[in-house]
């Protein structure tokens, strides 16, 4: 399966980033089926599409247990690429999308132009991609957490794989990210190594964490990840949208910093205007990086399903999912 990893240029639309996926993406075209699972006749019913990265699914996993145990909803849950998913979204295949990266196109085609999708607000949680060191290390070097010290650590970070010079570890080079210009146009004697999938680079950070070796990767959160091996981000030039803007025009001129993305929630516009329970609860869905990095980290290290890893969580914390139920 191709995976998108990042939209990183742009000002305002562009500024969104599109993630990765965890786990194999859904194929199906959902402008052309119904859902998979028909409620019971006269059941409440309401289908949330499962973005194909851990955090997305973390934040479904809440949402349909809370559904279903709360609210008594039939709660269908579709597995769907990003761009299908604001299709089936648009035509109500669909009734929520609860994290969205940042699709302008969409946006534009299906919010302003034909109004069939309507804007849920934030799910709580902020998107950001950057360059990382682990805090073992940082704490003995804190000087290298600013970009312009790099040079003077590219020797510790020498492998086989970065040759003479310092290594900077991406993931699938499926990716698209600005490292290969920054570290050409920030004079950093570094070289960028795909460790190949994602999972081979979270791999290789634990591996690395284990041996408390240093490192530097191009990482993002919110992510699981950052419970086992905590990291701190390194500071490179200040995003901007000037910079953005120059970037959109040419890639390769790319000096700054990744853009920061406040997390979206999407509607089907009938069903967020049908005064639904559903619509209510999930326009109060809203929590922390913490709190999905805490179910995240159940599925992906724990092995847990999505559904217990969800109950667990509701069952931990009351006094945050209480907020989120309509009033009666």
């Amino acid at each position: 399966m191709a995976r998108t990893r990042i939209r990183v240029l742009g000002a305002a639309g562009l500024a969104g980033a599109t993630l990765l996926a965890l786990s194999g993406c859904g194929k199906a075209d959902m402008t052309k089926q119904g859902s998979p699972f028909q409620a019971p006749g006269g059941a409440k019913s309401v289908t949330l599409s499962t973005q194909t990265w851990v955090g997305a699914q973390a934040n479904v996993a809440v949402a349909k247990y809370l559904l279903e145990h709360e609210l008594d909803y039939h709660v269908d849950t579709v597995q769907v690429d990003e761009i299908p998913a604001w299709d089936a979204l648009s035509q109500g295949r669909v009734d929520a999308i609860l994290e969205d990266w940042g699709h302008p196109d969409q946006e534009q085609r299906y919010i302003k132009d034909k109004g069939t999708i309507t804007a849920g607000g934030g799910n709580g949680v902020t998107g950001h991609i950057g360059w990382w060191v682990p805090k073992y290390w940082a704490d003995k070097h804190p000087d290298v957490t600013d970009w312009k010290n790099l040079n003077k650590y590219a020797d510790q970070l020498r492998t086989s794989e970065s040759g003479s010079k310092g290594q900077l570890m991406d993931g699938s080079p499926s990716y698209v990210t600005n490292d290969k210009a920054l570290v050409k146009n920030l004079k950093l004697d570094f070289e960028v190594v795909f460790a190949g999938s994602e999972a081979a680079q979270i791999t290789q950070i634990q591996q690395f964490a284990k041996q408390r070796k240093p490192f530097l990767t191009y990482w993002y959160e919110p992510q699981w990840l950052f419970n086992q091996v905590p990291m701190v981000e390194v500071k490179l030039p200040e995003y901007t949208d000037a910079c953005a803007e120059k970037g959109a025009k040419d890639p390769s001129s790319i000096d700054c910093a990744y853009p920061t993305t406040p997390l979206q929630k999407f509607f089907n516009t009938e069903f967020a205007k049908g005064g639904s329970e559903a619509a209510a609860f999930l326009k109060n869905f809203h929590w922390t990086k913490e709190n999905q990095n805490e179910v995240s980290e159940m599925i992906a290290a724990d092995g847990l399903s999505a559904d217990e890893a969800g109950k667990r969580w509701v069952d931990k914390h009351p006094d945050i999912w209480k907020k989120w139920l309509p009033k009666k």
